[in-house]
């Protein structure tokens, strides 16, 4: 972890829903490359994430001191490491950036919408974790 005077600075994102390509606002597409491929999108109560064929691109929207816009993108090039951790109603990718940056992505309230069958959430985040992974190892 990265600390500053004993502080751990990472940087943490809450999703809650799964968002459709057709669904993400028209600002968040601006970021992606013509050629890119939206896998995934996801949002918290005023984020965004976006998991494309080429990198994670992370919206972060606040008010601490006025209102403000901060965008992360995140070449899958330069991801040293990652994990998933699954727990009851939800998920984890914790991933570590060649800089050394942690960097973790929660991924909340993903109830299986079908009890007794498999939780698609945590099946399409699965699915983003292997593809991560597979583009890390190359």
């Amino acid at each position: 972890m990265a600390y500053i005077k004993y502080k751990e600075v990472t940087k943490y994102f809450y999703f809650s829903k799964e968002i459709h390509r057709d669904n993400l606002p028209n600002y968040v597409i601006e970021y992606t490359n013509t050629n890119e491929k939206i896998l995934m999108g996801y949002k918290t109560a005023k984020d965004y994430g976006v998991f494309t064929d080429q990198k994670i691109i992370l919206f972060d929207k606040g008010s601490t001191f006025g209102i403000y816009k901060q965008i992360f993108t995140i070449p899958y090039n330069t991801i040293s490491t990652i994990s998933i951790i699954y727990k009851p109603n939800g998920a984890e990718l914790s991933l570590f950036l060649n800089s050394g940056y942690p960097l973790r992505l929660k991924f909340i309230n993903m109830k299986n919408p079908n009890p007794g069958e498999p939780n698609i959430y945590k099946e399409n985040l699965k699915k983003i974790y292997l593809y991560i992974s597979s583009r890390i190892t190359k």
